[in-house]
């Protein structure tokens, strides 16, 4: 008999015996919404059956591109029940973007807030076959969710889909250095080897406990952790619908009782930066965890300091889940990433594939057998085979062991950039880059930002007839934002002659790394 699961349904079946509880706490600027489990998983089957009616059936790639709040809960759920296949959208994703998932992905429906309801008008470009969803205020062309929702066809009796563990259930964009942005699928039984995994041995959710996860709908972190995590171990996922200010998020952990926290390190760092630190103390925090990449050892005593919370660094990717960790329980090593969750084998390998011995820098790689492995990159066998190694999909990150089995971050073996928790491939800002008229070539690196991480730096030649004019800094930045996801865009930019190239002819990313990080980094 097929393996069968479906996370909505797991949701549903916890909702049963706490149907009280609070699912979902919504803080916006002027109030405040409860949800408890009853409520979010009868609207999530309401939502089901909605879809439903409107000719979105299971197996049906359904982009989402909806903010932060109850609906984008109810939205997930309600597809992930119905047995479609999710695509977490960005608000901040432009046409081009959207375009591009539609047709890789071949997507049949697009469910949208009101505020990007024009960039998915013009991606789809009259396109009948796609289903256009509103969320929020109508728009022509669109048909209401609202409505939807309060339609007789909404009803709560339809039954969960029975998905079977390995069918296709979310298809998550991430960027490469080379081409457009990869599909990455993971299955149905994800969320189910996630929960055993992540929301267990790091985020440590328990049954009725408040928790903050402060990503987006839109990503896979999202997924990850305000969704998967928390409503699989029945806490209650609080949500902030505003944008990020150090001390509003101080003053929320002091007024609510939250008791888990997991954010970026960019956002634990300008708390960490607040005069109102100095005085600050939360109300229930009892454990916050870091993931994205290290987070500074300052960041940390400064936690430590002032609540008595050391925040843990977790290290995973969109195609996976949680693969290293400092553990509920561990003992920490400050700038370590931790040890491999249980349900993983990590190695440091070098090229053939052998793993390499403590102290030895090589690429980070998990076996092709961990549970939370991807399937595929979508409709690209290639691109999937790259990937792996022998035994070994390699995550593209360097590291090394040390004598007590931490595993320590050394930099990206490739050229992928990641600024503020974001993943960043040169070859978009590139691509943006070069479709303004005066640019000739550019290339796109990570540059060390105190704050950030890393920042986008480009280096641009113009074409020969452009003057490095001192307004041309800011009208190539805002080109950027308006042709792809404005967090991609270069917070710097340099104007050079030249770019360093192979014999072939291709650009030495990596001899403009080395030179960002000579420049900015205090030699030790």
């Amino acid at each position: 008999m097929a393996d069968l699961y479906n996370f909505a349904a797991t949701v549903e079946q916890f909702a049963k015996e706490h149907s009280e509880q609070l699912a979902v706490v919504v803080k916006e600027e002027d109030g405040e919404n409860r949800i408890t489990y009853g409520e979010l998983t009868r609207t999530a089957a309401r939502a089901h059956a909605a879809f439903g009616s409107i000719g979105v059936g299971a197996g049906d790639p359904v982009l989402v591109v909806v903010g932060r709040g109850a609906l984008a809960y109810t939205i997930y759920l309600g597809l992930n029940r119905l047995g479609a296949v999710i695509l977490p959208g960005s608000e901040m994703l432009r046409a081009g973007d959207i375009a591009y998932r539609v047709r890789h992905a071949q997507v049949r429906a697009i469910v949208a807030a009101a505020h990007v309801a024009e960039e998915v008008r013009k991606a789809v470009d009259g396109d009948p076959g796609i289903i256009l969803v509103v969320v929020g205020e109508p728009r022509a062309g669109f048909i209401s969710f609202h409505d939807l929702m309060t339609s007789a066809a909404a009803d709560e009796a339809l039954a969960p889909a029975e998905t079977a563990a390995d069918d296709r259930a979310f298809v998550s964009y991430t960027s490469g250095t080379t081409g457009g942005p990869k599909g990455v699928v993971h299955v149905h039984g994800w969320p189910r080897a996630h929960i055993a995994n992540a929301a267990t041995h790091w985020f440590d959710v328990h049954p009725g406990e408040w928790a903050w996860a402060t990503a987006g709908p839109g990503w896979a972190k999202w997924v990850w952790s305000p969704f998967a995590s928390i409503l699989g171990k029945g806490g209650t996922a609080f949500v902030y619908t505003g944008k990020f200010d150090a001390d509003r998020y101080l003053d929320l952990l002091a007024t609510y009782p939250i008791a888990l926290l997991c954010a970026t390190p960019t956002e634990y760092r300008l708390m960490a930066k607040s005069p109102r630190m100095a005085r600050w103390q939360p109300s229930a925090l009892r454990s916050a965890v870091s993931a994205g990449e290290p987070l500074n050892r300052e960041v940390i005593d400064t936690f430590l300091k002032r609540c008595g919370v050391y925040v843990r660094d977790g290290y995973g990717q969109t195609e996976n889940s949680l693969l290293v960790s400092t553990q509920v329980g561990m003992l920490v090593k400050p700038g370590s990433m931790g040890k491999p969750s249980p349900l993983h084998e990590v190695a440091v390998i070098d090229e053939e594939g052998r793993p390499l011995e403590v102290g030895e820098v090589g690429d980070i790689a998990v076996k092709r057998s961990a549970p939370t492995l991807f399937r595929e990159y979508l409709y690209d066998p290639e691109r999937t085979e790259r990937a792996f190694r022998g035994a070994y999909y390699v995550t593209g990150d360097l590291g090394r062991y040390d004598e007590d089995g931490y595993l320590w971050f050394e930099g990206r073996a490739d050229d992928m950039i990641i600024s503020a928790g974001y993943t960043i491939g040169p070859f978009e800002v590139e691509d943006a880059l070069v479709r303004h008229p005066a640019v000739a070539e550019c290339a796109a690196v990570a540059s060390p930002d105190e704050e950030r991480g890393h920042i986008v730096k480009a280096f641009v030649v113009l074409k020969g007839d452009a003057a490095a004019r001192t307004d041309l800094v800011a009208e190539l930045q805002e080109h950027v934002k308006a042709t792809t996801a404005p967090y991609k865009y270069p917070r710097e930019i340099e104007f050079v002659d030249q770019l360093p190239k192979t014999t072939s002819g291709k650009i030495r990313r990596v001899e403009l790394r080395t030179l960002e990080k000579q420049r900015k980094l205090p030699r030790k």
